[in-house]
């Protein structure tokens, strides 16, 4: 993990999808590590027993020059050039059984990144921050 990526955002490296996972014969296909952080935060909204991403203080700094939410709490790195490994930091709904969640937020944050990407996960590491009732999220929505 010596190539770390950074932040989503603040670091806007983009992974080179080869030839043979691309299909394309015409040029070469980048994509963004926006991107990567997009689809892993709108996969693990869907994962029920999720409240939010929350991010790290790192976050909250870089959301005062202009971070968007979709990156909070998501951090992209290159394992080596086939390789990504990506870091949620998560708020989980009170009652839910923990390790559960977080086994079907790694699945499917990580299929759905290999899927519409084409570039292999090598982990999706769950760091859970907090745990918050429905009544807290609907308080703080409000």
């Amino acid at each position: 993990m010596e190539n770390q990526t950074g932040n989503a955002v603040v670091d806007t490296q983009e992974l080179v999808v080869s030839p043979e996972t691309s299909g394309s014969e015409y040029g070469q296909i980048s994509i963004n590590n926006n991107v990567v952080a997009i689809i892993a935060h709108e996969t693990a909204k869907k994962v029920p027993g999720v409240v939010e991403l929350q991010g790290t203080l790192a976050d909250g700094i870089a959301g005062i020059i202009g971070k968007k939410a979709k990156d909070k709490g998501i951090r992209i790195e290159m394992e080596n050039e086939e390789l990504l490994t990506i870091d949620l930091t998560v708020v989980l709904e009170f009652g839910v059984r923990i390790p559960d969640i977080c086994v079907q937020l790694q699945a499917a944050v990580k299929e759905a990144v290999e899927d519409m990407t084409g570039q292999k996960v090598f982990a999706v590491n769950v760091v859970v921050q907090g745990i918050r009732s429905q009544e807290e999220k609907k308080a703080i929505e409000a």
